[in-house]
């Protein structure tokens, strides 16, 4: 068996300039394991390029347009408010409401109405008031079955700008 002596390699990493010409810089071989600990990423969380392949093309936002030479046109989206309970509970803070809740499992009482004024509304809990006593009671969401109101209610629809006109009566 032949045995060749031990050479290191230097390795170089380059990067090509704005006229198309690479540049190349030499780099040790302790630096590249550095570089393979670090996965793909380069230095300075950089992703590196290898010679004579151009310019990176831009980073680009999920779902952004890009024209055929590659330049990316920036849109705004369209913001809209989603129809979830909690987002018609807030836009109806301080009306009157008869809550229903059912507790599954429970040997004294299985349902529950609460009624009181709704002062706050969060993702997964209300906090309404009793009128009379000032008292007031969290309820959690999870149980929430429905509610109901004797007045009009704010409701903001994704997409409408204010409350549509409404084309019935309800009694």
């Amino acid at each position: 068996m032949i045995t060749q002596p031990y050479r290191p390699v230097t390795y170089m990493i380059g990067s090509s300039t704005s006229n198309g010409m690479s540049t190349m810089a030499p780099m040790n071989p302790m630096s590249m394991g550095q570089m393979g600990q670090m996965g793909q990423m380069g230095q300075m969380g950089q992703v590196p390029q290898t010679a004579g392949m151009g310019t990176v093309p831009p980073q680009v936002s999920s779902g952004a347009p890009m024209t055929p030479a590659g330049v990316v046109t920036p849109t705004t989206a369209p913001v809209f408010e989603q129809s979830y309970i909690e987002n018609i509970f807030r836009l109806n803070l301080g009306k009157v409401g008869t809550f229903y809740y059912t507790y599954e499992n429970n040997k004294e009482w299985n349902a529950k109405v609460y009624k009181g004024v709704l002062e706050a509304a969060g993702r997964d809990h209300i906090i309404i008031s009793d009128p009379t006593t000032g008292q007031r009671t969290v309820l959690l969401m999870i149980y929430f079955d429905y509610a109901t109101f004797d007045e009009p209610l704010a409701y903001q629809y994704p997409g409408v700008i204010g409350n549509p006109p409404t084309t019935r009566s309800c009694r």
